[in-house]
């Protein structure tokens, strides 16, 4: 009976497959915003300001960044929680797609989220005329939770892996 609940727990990895294929597709939307944003900043490009056109890139570097976010954990949550994944069959095949584990995936999480968050930031300030001071508050407020929760985070890891080599 042991065994049988034991196979039937390891099995039920593969529930989560469906979530990273599901990923997959928020990875083409978040395409398909990318390449409107693109267009929409090339066809605007004549007429904008300066703050426009950092804040246009900005924009952009921010969908990068989220795309570069749903890759991670798509391949790292793959990796961690339902299979291997064989790279060896692909040339170009990056090396740290295997190599995440579910700490540094937090980690790089978090990193991601906090770069967003300043992309917002910054770019709350590209507009500051527009924005109202609770509005700016809560853009630094935010950023600063997001930061000091990666801090943390990061500390708490770098603790528990001092205290687990200091065991052995």
């Amino acid at each position: 009976m042991e065994k049988l609940i034991e196979r039937g727990l390891v099995a039920s990895r593969w529930v989560m497959a469906p979530f990273y294929l599901g990923l997959v597709v928020a990875l083409f939307v978040v395409l398909l915003k990318f390449c409107q944003e693109l267009v929409h900043y090339i066809e605007g490009s004549w007429f904008i300001s300066d703050e426009e056109t950092v804040t246009g890139a900005l924009q952009l570097v921010d969908l990068a960044l989220l795309a570069s976010l749903i890759l991670i954990v798509i391949f790292s949550g793959y990796e961690n929680f339902v299979s291997r994944i064989d790279g060896t069959d692909h040339d170009s095949w990056p090396s740290w797609m295997t190599q995440v584990d579910f700490s540094g995936l937090k980690l790089k999480m978090l990193a991601s989220i906090v770069l967003i968050s300043a992309i917002q930031l910054l770019k709350g300030f590209m507009q500051i005329e527009k924005l109202s001071d609770r509005d700016l508050y809560w853009l630094v407020g935010i950023h600063i939770v997001f930061m000091v929760s990666s801090v943390l985070l990061a500390l708490s890891d770098w603790l528990q892996a001092k205290a687990g080599h200091g065991n052995n």
